[in-house]
């Protein structure tokens, strides 16, 4: 089994490190200390637990409720609000690190999206595991910001910068595809950039990947954020295709980065998953020929014309250098009910 780690040989197991507290003989293991909760999200009346918003607190003590604690060589700091994901700093070298946590016996199925994937440029790598006595603590290279805040910082994105970065996005997921993971839940919030300048992106957040079997990828659970699911998903009452809604979601990711708003959107569930299912979508007239070409090839309402994640590398549009647009002159504001919206973790507000 190959594991993908960031330092170490691809043949080398994950090193694993038991926990080591400074003084404490209390179990720290659970970080918590006194502090008000947060209010949990509304309920969604007459929506399936599966389109309410998420409620999943970040590890058996609340994220909301950590105090800084000491993890074997690391310091863990505040958490990212509704994930489960820490600031860390190693307390010798003073690297930073972001640090998820598991309870112990989900830890191996959560991470095992990781261990299947040889070592990829674009893939977030594991770099350390601590295990305690009730959670393990993962630890990864820290990122400096995500696509999707970046992508409403920036309102839109020009086509020189959108191809090199989602070449990156593509190639990513591509490599995903060829070893038998299915994303499922792919959205622009789970590219981060792996450095300062913001050139490079690895994708992250694997946990709820699907491991196939064999060739066949089929499914059969709904499971997604609703502004990037594809028809098929919404319309089948059977299996689809895994790999095929990835590309899908693909296309969503590009038309947001292009446009500056999602090619289907409203806030009304029922009215969102209506726009989806007729799969009808305008694009921009300021774009490039080639860069409408792929934005349709990946959106196809049938899911067997969508090209297929290695074919996306091959399109023109990505191959050659792109065409000038009068992409300066999109007004990501002419339709209102569908920019990136500009609230924190908009994109999970609402899970299939």
């Amino acid at each position: 089994m190959s594991v993908n780690l960031q330092t170490a040989p691809r043949t080398l197991p994950l090193r694993l490190k038991r926990l080591e507290f400074d003084s404490d003989p209390l179990d720290t293991d659970t970080l918590k200390c006194k502090r008000p909760r947060l209010s949990l999200p509304p309920s969604s009346p007459g929506l399936a637990p599966c389109l309410r918003p998420l409620t999943q607190s970040p590890s058996p003590g609340s994220a909301e409720e950590h105090c800084i604690s000491r993890i074997g060589p690391y310091i863990l700091l505040e958490a990212a609000e509704g994930t489960q994901t820490y600031r860390a700093v190693h307390s010798v070298t003073e690297v930073e690190f972001s640090c998820k946590v598991f309870s112990v016996k989900r830890y191996q199925e959560l991470i095992a999206p990781y261990t299947r994937l040889p070592p990829h440029e674009n893939i977030s790598r594991i770099s350390e595991v601590v295990t305690g006595e009730h959670n393990v603590y993962v630890f990864f290279e820290r990122s400096h910001g995500d696509m999707h805040s970046y992508v409403r910082a920036c309102k839109r994105l020009q086509e020189d910068e959108a191809a090199r970065l989602f070449t990156q996005m593509a190639a990513a997921v591509a490599h995903c595809h060829e070893h038998g993971v299915v994303l499922r839940d792919l959205k622009l919030r789970k590219f981060v950039f792996a450095d300062r300048q913001r050139t490079k992106l690895v994708l992250q957040n694997l946990e709820d990947s699907c491991l196939l079997k064999g060739e066949d990828d089929s499914l059969t659970d709904k499971h997604g954020c609703p502004a990037y699911v594809g028809p098929e998903i919404l319309n089948s009452r059977h299996s689809y295709s895994g790999k095929a809604a990835d590309v899908w979601s693909l296309g969503v990711v590009l038309y947001t980065m292009l446009v500056g708003r999602y090619p289907f959107q409203d806030v009304e569930p029922a009215a969102l998953f209506s726009k989806i299912r007729r799969g009808v979508f305008t694009v921009p007239e300021s774009l490039s020929p080639r860069a409408k070409c792929l934005v349709r090839c990946l959106l196809r309402k049938a899911p067997a014309e969508r090209l297929e994640a290695g074919d996306i590398l091959l399109h023109p549009w990505l191959t050659c250098a792109p065409t000038p647009s009068a992409n300066n002159h999109l007004n990501p504001r002419s339709h209102p009910d569908q920019v990136v919206p500009d609230f924190e973790n908009s994109e999970d507000s609402d899970h299939l």
